[in-house]
């Protein structure tokens, strides 16, 4: 009789531990998704742009370079943008091979949680594109206002 009681015992504390993760899964993932960054809402020497902006510029075939890491770039991205990934390949020269220094050239990441369209546009400014557009807002005002998406990895982006 000992060993069933101790076996109800058991099952019992892997019960309530069990609840008090699910409890807790909650807050550890708001934590997790929200640290409390925002990306800047200006950059010297840039224009911050808007998802309607974007889109209008995306209509006029205005170069548009998705910062993201490659997973989350083949999970969704502009249509048509090209991928240059700032923490491998984002950088002067391959910038300059898929855009004119005197044309606009948008830059977006994740939206205002990510750092990484803000940086990638302070450094195209650096290099002396004339017009860097910002899109601040990246992929989630993109979606949120509707617009197409496409689904995995652009042909011949890095």
């Amino acid at each position: 009789m000992v060993p069933a009681l101790e076996m109800s015992m058991f099952i019992r504390f892997k019960l309530m531990v069990i609840s008090l993760l699910l409890a807790l899964a909650p807050a550890w993932s708001a934590n997790a998704a929200d640290t409390g960054y925002r990306a800047p809402e200006t950059v010297e020497g840039a224009r911050t742009v808007s998802a309607e902006e974007v889109k209008a510029l995306h209509d006029e075939g205005v170069v548009i370079v998705d910062v993201r890491n490659p997973r989350l770039h083949a999970r969704r991205h502009i249509p048509g943008a090209i991928h240059l990934d700032l923490k491998t390949a984002f950088n002067e020269s391959a910038l300059a091979a898929v855009a004119d220094k005197q044309a606009p050239v948008v830059l977006y990441c994740s939206g205002i949680k990510c750092s990484r369209s803000s940086r990638a546009s302070k450094m195209a400014v650096e290099w002396g594109y004339e017009e860097v557009l910002y899109f601040r807002g990246g992929i989630v005002d993109w979606r949120n206002a509707g617009y197409p998406v496409a689904e995995g990895a652009t042909p011949g982006t890095k």
